[in-house]
């Protein structure tokens, strides 16, 4: 053990040797393998970074004869000044940093520095055996290890990556995709790839600007945290939002420029995901994020990691308990290390055992996997305990509060409500919620970029609050995050109501009738005494006290620490914020008219619903002499439901005629 370990640099070196001389497909997995700390030894780690930016060159007399040939001009003509050595060499291509001259239209020129990437000659060769190596193996490790996954199907969607990577106009289309997607989404400010220059690109040769900055690995650690965030915001933004994902992140790709931003390299390696499918990752990830397991397998069968025909088996509670289990490890942080690897495959082989093979990998998540592996490496590397699920809940906060379409609403109601989604007395989960807007003020934090020293007013706080929550709450057309709102903000008006009004007839003392004196002061007939408008029940309790610590949340974040201390704020300060506020309520006027109608026709709703299925029940009116046995002196009354009384009165006809005037 002591040899094995003394000599574990010189394997490690060996290992990135090896690698290299077989070929271009097994270096990029050393590239990937290159970042996981928590899978691999610190010194395969370090043998193997040379991977991701040091495989040995090709000669630059070949890289300016294939310059040439592709840009149709001697080197001397196209720039003024090229380098005698690659600043990088990686497996499919090498880089140069090169200098040309622009003429602007005064006709005074400039010089700037570019990047030119030079693909290595006869590579389409190397990779095409690989594949066909890869590929012919892949049935032999299917049948020696009872796999349930599309092996050659795997091999050929990366092989097909591998064939897009090598045609630079098509990196060049990624990068600027990537660029005109980003530019309509938070992450605009923080975020970019390097612009490319046309004129001197072609399927082999690749020219951009040149991008001042340091690798992502090397920045300052605070740095690397905050950057790491934004990284993953970017990803999970590519993924399921504009479709197209960068499949190759490793450090050397990711830099951190001079003005704090994230700079994504190497567009050639990208997949792209469906709508359906960008859907149905996001409802995953919002279970995933808010540990409703419960919901997983059928996400699994849904993404195609369960079978269609072992879909009888996903509500199986052993399926359940497995899954839990490993997610749960997993979110807590650590990546792979933090997982027991024994219990895991013993789990899994019980599993096999009772119900079969049951899991598969589908061939669409191969480069998924890739992208996402290098990310939590990425982020391990800084911190042991990062936890990639729960770096998701970002962007999963943000996308399931601004999101419209239904499928993404359904997801919304199921974090937010949990397994009490569908139920007509449901209530907001206090926890969910405070999870929720943790989560997105982190986003959006992210997305400013705040935590990179571009620090905004409280003026301009006050202006960005007001803006999100007039864009989420108060749009004009009707939002599954705005449906929610409204059904809960009227809950929490009529229980506070008929909580405050019980609170009230108990504290004016009772009389010797059994009723309060408010009650009888206000309504001397008993005629609304029993009236489920006014009457308070456990559902009112439990809404009022998930108000509470609602106002709580709004009005503190961080444990107690305000969000922003009214009481320093300067008369110029609030006559700035005071303006800003009613300028975008102005704005956003009709949304708000809307919404407020809104309102209205739910708290209707609500009252009729409340006379309906009051009106079901015998009400038992305590009398005098058993006042103190059936009445707690509140003015509630003790129900005894009953099926043949279901008579609609006059009130809730009356309600119902108001709804249907007001919907038209």
């Amino acid at each position: 053990a002591g040899k094995l370990q003394s000599n574990s640099d010189q394997r490690a070196e060996e290992l990135s040797v090896l690698l290299t001389k077989l070929g271009p497909s097994f270096i990029k997995i050393g590239q990937s393998l290159s970042i996981r700390t928590d899978l691999l030894s610190p010194a395969y780690v370090r043998g193997l970074k040379s991977l991701q930016d040091q495989v040995p060159p090709f000669s630059t007399a070949e890289a300016r004869e294939i310059i040439e040939n592709e840009l149709g001009a001697p080197i001397d003509d196209l720039f003024v000044k090229f380098p005698n050595e690659p600043i990088a060499a990686a497996s499919l291509g090498q880089v140069y940093r090169a200098t040309i001259r622009t003429t602007a239209e005064d006709g005074s020129s400039t010089e700037r520095e570019v990047a030119v990437k030079v693909q290595r000659p006869n590579i389409m060769n190397q990779i095409a055996l690989d594949m066909h190596l890869i590929r012919e193996a892949a049935p032999f490790f299917k049948r020696t290890f009872n796999l349930n996954s599309d092996l050659v199907g795997t091999v050929d969607a990366w092989g097909v990556g591998f064939v897009d990577e090598l045609d630079y106009i098509e990196e060049a289309v990624n990068a600027k995709t990537f660029m005109e997607s980003i530019s309509q989404t938070p992450l605009s400010g923080v975020v970019f790839s390097p612009p490319v220059l046309d004129e001197l690109t072609t399927r082999k040769v690749l020219t951009t600007e040149w991008v001042v900055g340091e690798r992502l690995d090397r920045s300052g650690k605070d740095d690397v945290s905050i950057l790491c965030s934004i990284a993953m915001n970017t990803y999970l933004t590519m993924m399921l939002e504009t479709g197209v994902l960068h499949c190759d992140p490793h450090p050397g790709n990711l830099l951190r420029t001079t003005d704090g931003k994230l700079c994504i390299l190497d567009w050639g390696m990208v997949t792209k995901l469906e709508s359906d499918l960008q859907l149905t990752l996001i409802e995953h990830m919002a279970h995933l994020t808010s540990a409703d397991y419960e919901e997983i397998p059928k996400d699994l069968l849904l993404l195609g990691f369960i079978p269609e025909s072992k879909a009888d088996l996903i509500k199986d509670s052993g399926v359940v308990e497995t899954l839990a289990d490993i997610y749960g490890a997993w979110t807590s942080g650590g990546g792979a290390a933090a997982i027991n690897v024994n219990k895991v495959v013993s789990q899994l082989q019980d599993l096999t055992a009772e119900k079969g093979n049951l899991f598969q990998i589908p061939p669409y998540f191969a480069y998924i996997a890739k992208s996402f592996s290098v990310l939590e490496g990425i982020g391990l590397s800084n911190d042991p305990k990062y936890s990639i699920i729960n770096e998701c809940l970002p962007y999963v906060s943000k996308r399931l509060l601004t999101d419209k379409s239904e499928r993404t609403g359904g997801a919304l109601s199921t974090f937010i409500f949990g397994p009490n989604k569908n139920s007509q007395d449901r209530i907001i989960d206090y926890d969910r919620v405070e999870q929720l807007v943790s989560g997105f003020g982190d986003y959006t934090t992210s997305a400013s970029g705040e935590l990179l020293g571009k620090n905004s007013t409280r003026a301009e706080i006050i202006e960005g609050v007001t803006e999100q929550c007039l864009d989420l709450l108060a749009s004009e057309e009707e939002t599954p995050l705005q449906s929610i709102f409204i059904e809960q903000l009227a809950k929490i008006i009529t229980s506070s109501t008929r909580s405050a009004w019980s609170r009230l007839l108990r504290r004016s003392g009772v009389l010797p009738s059994g009723r309060t004196v408010l009650g009888t002061i206000v309504d001397p007939f008993g005629v609304f005494r029993t009236s489920p408008i006014v009457r308070s029940n456990e559902l009112d309790e439990r809404t009022v006290e998930t108000t509470r610590n609602l106002i709580q949340l709004v009005v503190s974040s961080n444990g107690n620490a305000p969000i922003l201390d009214v009481s320093s704020l300067s008369n110029t300060e609030i006559i700035e914020i005071t303006s800003t506020i009613v300028r975008k309520v102005w704005e956003k006027r009709n949304g708000v008219v809307k919404t407020g109608n809104r309102l209205a026709m739910q708290l209707l709703q609500l009252t009729a619903d409340r006379l309906e299925r009051g009106e079901r029940e015998i009400l038992v009116i305590p009398t005098r002499t058993s006042r103190d046995s059936t009445s707690n002196n509140d003015e509630r009354i003790h129900e005894a439901k009953t099926e043949e009384a279901k008579v609609t009165s006059q009130r809730l006809a009356g309600a119902r005629r108001l709804l249907q005037q007001i919907e038209k």
